[in-house]
């Protein structure tokens, strides 16, 4: 038996990277499996990875668009087991750099897009007794990041939410936690450009970590191998040094 056979579970952002990553290795565990993202890729991404995954168009900051979504799975599959709030935005942006506009798009998609996503998932989980909410954060929830003030607290949000979330639900059966990734290799890294090099050498393991290596904690706390873990923060970052 596979670790996710009978489940659903909807993924955020999983056109590519890290979402697409956790898509195909939910899949290869059993789950029927919906990825969501403002990019249409996402279709070419699900076709790639078989028929137990599909893609819907979302944009996440859409309050009514979270509604329809998660209508639409239930409709189909009758249940939903998992939520991955992947999808986030990163920059390299120090405080005074940062406009209102850019502070806001990042609240937007970052902070505002997990609540909508928790907040549209949680009757039907509840109603299931059972359910499991993977939100992703950052390194820089845990410590901060310099020259990156608007991700740093959404990140932070994302914590807090999480834990609060998982009070508030553990009584119905459902399990909420965050995953803290440090440096990933994914289109983010971008930002780092020059940096990067310096940044790699404070990974006590010396590398940067693949998209899959997330997936695969992600996939265990997705999982019942995690039914007791809720409310907590799994750290994924090689040990890098601040």
């Amino acid at each position: 038996m596979n670790r996710l056979d009978d489940k659903v579970a909807l993924i955020t952002g999983g056109a590519r990277g890290q979402g697409a990553a956790e898509a195909e290795i939910f899949a290869e565990a059993g789950a029927q499996v919906v990825i969501t993202d403002v990019l249409d890729e996402g279709e070419a991404t699900a076709e790639r990875l078989g028929a137990s995954v599909e893609f819907i168009h979302q944009d996440v900051t859409s309050e009514a668009r979270w509604t329809e979504v998660v209508d639409t799975i239930v409709e189909r599959h009758g249940r939903l087991d998992v939520l991955v709030n992947n999808a986030g935005i990163f920059r390299t942006v120090g405080l005074e750099e940062t406009s209102l506009k850019m502070w806001d798009q990042m609240i937007a998609i970052n902070q505002t897009a997990v609540f909508l996503g928790m907040r549209a998932v949680a009757a039907q989980m509840k109603a299931q007794a059972a359910g499991s909410i993977v939100n992703i954060s950052s390194i820089a929830g845990l410590g901060g990041a310099g020259l990156a003030h608007a991700y740093s607290a959404t990140k932070w949000a994302v914590r807090g939410m999480s834990k609060s979330a998982a009070q508030e639900l553990g009584p119905h059966g459902v399990r909420v936690n965050s995953v803290h990734p440090g440096i990933i290799e994914t289109a983010m890294l971008e930002e780092f450009g020059d940096a990067l090099p310096l940044i790699e050498q404070r990974i006590p393991l010396g590398r940067t970590a693949k998209p899959e290596e997330v997936a695969k904690l992600v996939l265990f706390l997705a999982s019942d191998d995690a039914s007791y873990c809720t409310g907590h923060e799994f750290v994924i970052d090689g040990a890098m040094k601040a």
